[in-house]
């Protein structure tokens, strides 16, 4: 299922909500832009006066000095606070960026985590670059842009309008064209921007899984389907890139010929009240440097209205993160003691197919459970489950009497953590990776954390110890390393409930019962439930769930259900013999 799009109006209020917070140095860059502007328009209201003042033989040498000298300095003048006004304009689009990502980027990391499961990682890593990146320019750049655009074209028309109203109207012949060309442009393509967007996420994720898993795409020999899949992503995004391409130079060829339209209808019209006695050459003269001022702006707000198309697409990507449901609701309550209990949980991952089956289960505390079944029975859902990863579809997961919905994503994983066998080490030293499971901690804890699972002597071997660089761009760890790490971490964490799903799976089955008992030992007197799938370690467990078809369907110690003679009997039984 794929992250939500923010619909148009929600995302431009957004916007405009994050722009309102800098309304004062909004009003600083307008008030900058005003003054640039009014002395922008003064050059050719002067060399309008002094082309009539110079027709009718009234402009002395003197004159003609003054004005000169007067057009110079204002240019300067205008020059200084144009520069100031961009200046200022930069930095405010900077930060309003600024904002955008980091809020965008504060959600991303406190998105639920099986929405983002469930959206893949190329609708995720596409929002988080490819549409950041597009709308990096307008954000940046673009909006500044755009208000001093519609200020000086406001501007210039009124001064237009000043110097001669009726000549004024000429300026207007260019609104039918614009008008009629964006009624057809924006209709078609903001749909073809958001495909483009959407492909592009479909190539990143593509693109990543083929790299991350390329181990098991050469095993499998199917590198050339990888690779026909990834052509075709590229083949449709290159087909959405000319299509809209396309798009663009019919709507910047009509717009090309539309703003030239307005010099030429000026000046037959002028010359036609001129002939007539009902306009001056110095006021033709005028109007006419007014409108060829307009191409500038009218040029740069129709290039950032097509940019704003592209962006909204990806701006609707961005903040569609956020029309992310929260998947808790914190009440505040603090649970009273460690016991967990599961009340008639069922779940489903898509409506109407149901994985799990009104299933009750009572942890006591301090003990070690395991839970066992054949694959596909829901034995990692329930780990889920009880580790707060998926709320139930029905029933209650509860935690010292309090659901874990109702607990903070922070105050939960105080209470219960889950350790699966996929692990990501951080670039960063080895301390710092397992720091993150207590920020704050002194090396003295983190070396007791790792010599707990059995990591210091390996650790005790890198060229800088615990401090050794590894990580992106620096040393690699094997994954059975990685997974100690991720184990250490947990240590430190120190939750009273810990959920092992496979968690040693990448250590030979040797090494992983001899880690996995040094474990208990290090997390002696904590709920421990252990998602088994080699049987010895529900052997070593205080009790054994077996999850058959998403039903706890027998509940015991290793001795009574292997005298029971049932299902748990039977995997024993076929596992021993393997």
């Amino acid at each position: 299922m794929a992250l939500p799009l923010a619909p148009g109006q929600v995302a431009m209020r957004k916007t405009f909500g994050i722009m309102a917070s800098y309304r004062r140095r909004f009003a600083l860059v307008l008030a900058l832009q005003i003054l640039s502007i009014l002395a922008t328009l003064v050059a050719p209201q002067l060399l309008g006066q002094l082309v009539g003042r110079a027709s009718q033989g009234l402009a002395s040498a003197g004159y003609v000095d003054r004005i000169v000298a007067i057009i110079i300095v204002v240019t300067i003048i205008g020059a200084i606070i144009n520069r100031y006004a961009h200046m200022h304009a930069r930095t405010l689009g900077e930060a309003v960026f600024a904002d955008l990502r980091e809020r965008m980027m504060g959600r991303v990391v406190h998105l639920p985590l099986s929405a983002v499961e469930s959206a893949g990682t190329g609708d995720l890593v596409g929002r988080t670059t490819n549409d950041i990146s597009r709308i990096e320019f307008l954000v940046r750049v673009g909006i500044p842009q755009i208000m001093v655009c519609l200020v000086t074209i406001v501007f210039t028309v009124v001064a237009a309008a000043v110097a001669d109203p009726r000549l004024a109207l000429g300026l207007l012949v260019i609104a039918p064209p614009v008008w009629a060309m964006m009624r057809w442009y924006l209709p078609i393509s903001v749909p073809a921007y958001r495909a483009t967007s959407a492909t592009y996420a479909r190539l990143n994720g593509a693109v990543s899984e083929t790299v991350e898993h390329a181990q098991t795409v050469d095993a499998l020999g199917i590198g050339n389907r990888r690779e026909a899949a990834i052509a075709a992503c590229v083949a449709e995004a290159w087909s959405l890139e000319t299509y809209t391409a396309r798009l663009r130079v019919w709507l910047f060829l009509v717009l090309d010929v539309a703003w030239r339209a307005p010099v030429v209808v000026i000046l037959l019209w002028g010359g036609f009240l001129a002939a007539h006695g009902q306009a001056t050459l110095g006021a033709i003269t005028t109007v006419c440097l007014y409108a060829m001022e307009l191409r500038k702006p009218v040029g740069q707000l129709m290039f950032w209205i097509d940019q704003v198309q592209i962006s909204q697409a990806s701006l609707s990507r961005i903040l569609g993160v956020e029309e992310v449901p929260p998947d808790r609701a914190p009440t505040g309550e603090v649970p009273q003691g460690t016991a967990m209990e599961l009340d008639d949980v069922r779940f489903a991952y898509r409506e109407g197919v149901e994985v799990l089956h009104g299933i009750d289960l009572a942890l006591v505390p301090g003990e070690r459970l395991a839970v066992v079944g054949p694959s596909g029975s829901g034995k990692s859902t329930l780990g889920r489950m009880l580790a707060g990863i998926n709320p139930p579809t029905s029933g209650s997961v509860t935690v010292g009497g309090v659901r874990l919905t109702d607990l903070s994503e922070a105050e939960l994983r105080r209470h219960v953590a889950l350790v699966t066998q996929e692990h990501h080490v951080f670039a960063g030293t080895i301390a710092d990776n397992v720091r993150l499971g207590r920020p704050g901690a002194d090396d003295a804890t983190i070396r007791g954390a790792l010599e707990a699972i059995g990591a210091d002597a390996w650790v005790d071997e890198l060229p800088e110890g615990m401090e050794t660089l590894v990580g992106s761009g620096h040393l690699s760890l094997s994954p059975a390393q990685s997974q100690e790490v991720a184990l250490a971490r947990l240590v430190l964490l120190d939750p009273h409930t810990l959920i092992l799903d496979e968690a040693t799976s990448l250590l030979d089955p040797r090494a992983a019962r001899t880690l996995e008992r040094t474990l208990s030992s290090a997390l002696a007197g904590r709920t421990v439930v252990e998602v088994a799938h080699r049987l010895y370690t529900a052997q070593d467990a205080d009790r054994v769930a077996v999850v058959m078809d998403g039903r706890i369907v027998e509940l015991g110690t290793h001795d009574e259900l292997v005298a029971l003679g049932g299902e748990y009997a039977a995997l024993w039984e076929a596992w021993s013999q393997e």
